[in-house]
């Protein structure tokens, strides 16, 4: 049986909505979106325009994460100036258009997101908190609207790695601070293990979360589950790819087997209710820095109207991710790349979910 989605679009300016009621580090509503693939681009992706960031937003984005590759970027430790510069003019743009920027660390060739946190090392505090010192000294004038984070999606694997990537945390929140003018108070976000929901509200514990003088801290986690069918791009030995998600939009006949089996409406409801209840509760933001789900490519055994459904399916998880994400208080961004348009999310719109 197929199910089609509704024609009824949302505009994408409502792809991120927050009750008037959430904190203020970030405008309410607020809605996210990711600058992807371009700034931490290592192979020349292409490169940012103000055409771009207008339009971004003039389609009623308020909010724009931009992924950096400081390291990369770098000579002997210090970021070279083109790259600064060029960053800087980015930010400008944003901010001249009354988005806000959420400027992170984000590509960085296993400096340090890829670290396994196995022990502390004294020379990558120093070198990253370096890195950053720059960061933070450029950018220490501009107001409120600019946000730090401090890295991507770090691989700490268990509670022993996640305390000893707590340590580096603390040590930025207090390089950030140090640097003084509007970084003694500006919002800074720390990244959970690996960007988990789970993994982060059972091994980040208040015994290791950083004291902070102007009580700024947000916490980041990602959404990309079920990984069978959102990432996925070829059915791996693990497990293959599905390519209908939600209730309302499985099939039947031969191709069943690609229906989800796990991580669908009940799944987000409450991995979203965690991150309510354990942190915006207790008074510490969510962002949830990138969620995307896209149709799958040319694949043997998808054709004809299964590929609209798969299609639906894409634009259903996104459109119920971000209504989720909504219901709980949490931000969300979601994560755009330059070359490609995928499921629902275009500046066309959002389209609703199941009729």
């Amino acid at each position: 049986m197929i199910k089609r989605l509704s024609t009824t679009l949302f505009a994408t300016a409502s792809l991120v909505m927050l009750s008037t009621s959430a904190f203020a580090q970030l405008p309410s509503p607020c809605k996210g979106w990711n600058l992807g693939n371009t700034l931490e681009s290592t192979w020349g992706g292409p490169a940012p325009t103000q055409a771009l960031i207008n339009a971004v937003a003039a389609q009623g984005f308020n909010t724009i994460r931009i992924p950096c590759a400081w390291n990369y970027n770098s000579t002997n430790g210090t970021i070279n100036s083109s790259y600064m510069s060029q960053v800087t003019q980015v930010v400008n743009w944003c901010t001249a258009k009354g988005l806000y920027v959420v400027l992170n660390d984000h590509w960085d060739n296993n400096f340090f997101q890829g670290n396994t946190f196995a022990s502390y090392d004294a020379n990558l505090n120093n070198a990253y908190m370096n890195m950053w010192t720059q960061v933070a000294n450029n950018f220490k004038n501009n107001d409120g609207h600019v946000l730090f984070a401090c890295t991507n999606e770090p691989q700490a694997t268990s509670q022993a790695a996640t305390n000893v990537m707590f340590q580096y945390y603390r040590n930025w929140v207090t390089t950030i601070r140090n640097t003084g003018g509007n970084n003694s108070t500006r919002w800074l976000l720390l990244q959970g293990p690996q960007t988990n929901i789970d993994n982060t509200c059972s091994w980040v514990t208040s015994s290791i979360w950083p004291s902070d003088p102007a009580n700024h801290l947000m916490i980041e986690v990602h959404e990309y589950d079920p990984w069978q069918f959102v990432p996925l791009g070829s059915d791996a030995s693990w497990g293959n790819m599905f390519y209908f998600w939600g209730a309302a939009y499985h099939v039947t006949g031969s191709l069943a087997n690609r229906n989800a089996t796990w991580g669908e409406e009940s799944y987000i409801d409450s991995e979203f209710s965690k991150m309510k209840s354990q942190w915006v509760n207790a008074g510490i933001p969510v962002l949830i820095g990138e969620f995307q789900a896209h149709e799958k490519g040319s694949e043997s055994d998808l054709s004809g109207q299964y590929i609209t459904q798969n299609y639906n399916s894409a634009t259903y998880w996104n459109y119920y991710v971000q209504t989720k994400a909504n219901a709980n208080g949490l931000y969300e961004a979601y994560w755009k790349t330059a070359f490609r348009s995928f499921a629902g999310c275009t500046f066309a719109g959002l389209r609703a979910g199941p009729t």
